[in-house]
């Protein structure tokens, strides 16, 4: 009986053979010999990339211990009688408002130890008006933090634990980022400290549009790590365990993690947190164009062969780019032959700098490309050091008010002139003892928030305060 299947089998097979090989030989005598079909197929494009997996380990290893968990709380106050802003006007700001202090508001984020010392880099949203610092290390030690320095242009903050023997984190080359390089995001998300999440870069040069700083720079590194509240501060490292950019955003309707996250690149961050260590303000370096990014048809009106660079639609009178050469149309394509792109690009390119840095331009114009040098300037349009809001050009030490002066004059805020010495409050005529309540009509609720008005205020400063007495005053300072 089984012989028999398997002869019944063998035929079967063999007929369906035959009639194959009849089929074949029909079709390949129709076709003409030019269109025979081919031996063989073309093979697909394979990329010569190794096969080896990757080892997070590592990484999160020498990573979670530099990552620290930063608490913030700031005192709010209620108010039990509203004046108007007339009455303040007459008697002096905050007069006519009985304030009631309520219980601390708290939050936290996370912060990248960068020196043994004890200097930790986070996000100036994490602790702007924080009237308390605080960083817990991941072995659970507790210091109170002092704060260095902001620059909210970046969302970049430094702040200082007096603790020695740190493990501090090497800053990586976040311009060698490439995409789908493979990416861990390290923090503390809804208090759960040194938490670890993988993910890959999904994009460079981002602009969001989350920062509302005058003159905001935003050139994120995009990536689909899983960060959630909580992780603003903390790391983004590679699988070498370098930090190529500080977590600071992510993309959601709902306030937690939906599929990106975005992360100020490290050469930014570097940058601006040795400049806050160095000069305690940064050292914003500025090439003095408005520019925008290059469509199809601007590149068809200026006679780009495809969109590429970015195109300068006014040039600002005594800036770096005037004094260069450049001028309006031009179409800039490399900052020291590196490309630039988009909008993004270039700001980020420039913010690496510092004034009196000089940068090689090559630009499009007249059908050809062209090369200048830039020699970048300081937001007054000179190319020396800024000095910050407590240094000599002020020359004053200030202070937040305290308790006494708060209930006496019915303040929420203020800063103390402590000490005077020769600088521009005094030639303004202040005196020891002047609380400065709002500069450029921003309340002063920390020095750090008066050093941020002063760093991104181009002319002067318009100051309104109160002497001990009650005496309102307003003064007019020059900063040129």
């Amino acid at each position: 009986m089984e012989i028999k299947k398997y002869l019944l089998a063998s035929a079967a097979s063999l007929a369906c053979a035959g009639f194959g090989a009849y089929v074949y030989s029909r079709y390949a005598a129709s076709v003409p010999s030019e269109t025979a079909v081919p031996a063989t197929i073309p093979a697909c494009t394979v990329l010569n990339a190794p096969a080896a997996t990757t080892d997070f380990t590592a990484a999160a290893e020498l990573t979670v211990n530099s990552v620290v968990h930063i608490k913030v709380s700031q005192q709010q106050y209620g108010q039990q009688f509203g004046g108007t802003d007339l009455f303040e006007f007459f008697f002096g700001p905050g007069i006519g408002r009985q304030q009631q202090r309520q219980q601390p508001v708290q939050g936290s984020g996370s912060g990248v130890i960068i020196s043994s010392d004890g200097y930790i880099v986070t996000n100036n949203h994490v602790i702007n008006g924080a009237d308390k610092i605080e960083v817990v290390l991941n072995d659970k030690r507790s210091f109170a933090a002092t704060l260095v320095g902001t620059d909210p242009t970046t969302d970049i903050a430094l702040v200082k634990i007096e603790a020695d023997g740190l493990q501090p984190l090497a800053f990586g080359n976040s311009d060698d980022v490439r995409i789908g390089e493979w990416v861990l995001a390290v923090g503390n998300p809804f208090n759960l400290t040194s938490t670890v999440t993988a993910g890959i870069v999904s994009a460079k040069g981002r602009h969001v549009g989350i920062n509302t700083s005058n003159m905001a720079i935003e050139s994120f590194i995009q990536t689909d790590a899983a960060v959630n509240p909580g992780n603003s501060g903390g790391a983004l490292v590679n699988t070498r365990g370098e930090v190529i950019g500080i977590n600071t955003a992510i993309a959601s309707p709902t306030g937690s993690f939906s599929g990106y996250s975005f992360a100020v690149p490290a050469n930014i961050a570097q940058k601006v947190a040795q400049d806050l260590m160095t000069y305690g303000e940064v050292q914003r370096a500025l090439l003095g164009v408005r520019i925008k990014d290059v469509d199809a048809q601007t590149a068809t009106d200026l006679g780009l062969e495809r969109p590429e660079g970015v195109m300068v639609a006014s040039v600002a009178d005594g800036g770096a780019a005037k004094a260069a050469g450049v001028k309006e149309q031009d179409v800039i394509l490399k900052v020291d032959d590196e490309a630039v792109n988009s909008v993004p690009d270039l700001q980020s390119r420039v913010a690496q700098h510092r004034p009196g840095d000089s940068v090689k331009l090559t630009i499009f114009r007249d059908g050809k490309e062209q090369e200048f040098i830039a020699t970048l300037r300081n937001t007054r349009g000179t190319t020396g050091i800024v000095k910050g809001a407590d240094s000599e050009m002020l020359g004053a030490k200030l202070t937040p008010i305290g308790d006494d002066d708060s209930r006496k004059l019915g303040l929420r805020y203020g800063l103390k002139v402590e000490s005077l010495g020769d600088g521009k409050l005094k030639e303004a005529g202040i005196r020891e003892g002047f609380i400065i309540t709002k500069a450029n009509r921003v309340p002063l609720t920390s020095v750090s928030t008066f050093q941020q008005v002063v760093a991104s205020a181009s002319d002067g400063l318009f100051l309104a305060g109160v002497y001990p007495n009650g005496q309102v005053r307003y003064f007019a300072i020059d900063l040129q």
